[in-house]
């Protein structure tokens, strides 16, 4: 596993943004992966998922939103998230050889989403959402997923069944009528993927499933 970080300009008002390539020994697909609302692309949980999935043969080129490059708390307005996303994916090598797949924690995920519901001509394979932010906690509701119905590439959702930021019973009946969803539920996992003591799983275990989710689902694709 080789780690390489980099900057990627995104306009000449936000600047650059950090990128990180984690790349595996013998990569089959790399992931774009953005981090979640409140932790940049170094916690530990990326720094876990990043280290997992190049287990299963996946590289990941993480990446800054430019808010959190610039130490705000606040993340970023749609557009700019979304035009950082294109600037890390025009990064990439054309010639690359090997499917290429968005991802995100959290608001990283929507994020994604939104960027391919707005940008037809991209060059993805997939989308995969390491707990998909459905609604706040205090109110539940399901409009943050209106436009995944206008995405036409493969998805795949990770959630724990304890997510208080996407009650299963509100998600499953949305992913189960879209033709290009599929659904993981981690029993026992929150928001965070962390679960319940007494199921005897730690963080750590639980990222590994969802790298081997993540494998599997890829495999099945291509």
């Amino acid at each position: 596993m080789l780690n390489i970080p980099a900057k990627v300009l995104v306009s000449e008002k936000l600047g650059t943004v950090s990128t990180l390539l984690t790349e595996a020994a013998k990569s089959t697909y790399l992931m774009v992966l953005g981090h979640g609302a409140g932790a940049g692309m170094h916690h530990p949980f990326m720094e876990t998922l990043a280290q997992a999935l190049s287990s299963e043969t996946i590289s990941t080129l993480r990446y800054q939103f430019p808010y959190m490059e610039q130490g705000r708390r606040r993340p970023d307005y749609p557009s700019i998230a979304h035009l950082t996303i294109a600037r890390v994916l025009e990064s990439i090598p054309q010639d690359i050889g090997i499917p290429v797949i968005l991802a995100g924690k959290s608001f990283g995920g929507r994020m994604a989403s939104q960027y391919i519901v707005k940008q037809q001509n991209h060059a993805v394979s997939a989308l995969v959402f390491y707990g998909f932010p459905l609604h706040s906690p205090a109110k539940p509701g399901t409009d943050r997923a209106d436009h995944l119905k206008e995405i036409d590439i493969p998805m795949l959702f990770l959630q724990g069944d304890r997510d208080a930021l996407a009650r299963i019973d509100l998600l499953s009946p949305l992913l189960l009528s879209h033709p290009n969803a599929t659904l993981e539920i981690l029993q026992g996992g929150d928001h965070s993927f962390k679960f319940l003591k007494k199921s005897g799983v730690t963080q750590e275990e639980g990222i590994l499933r969802l790298a081997d989710h993540t494998r599997s689902f890829l495999d099945g694709i291509f």
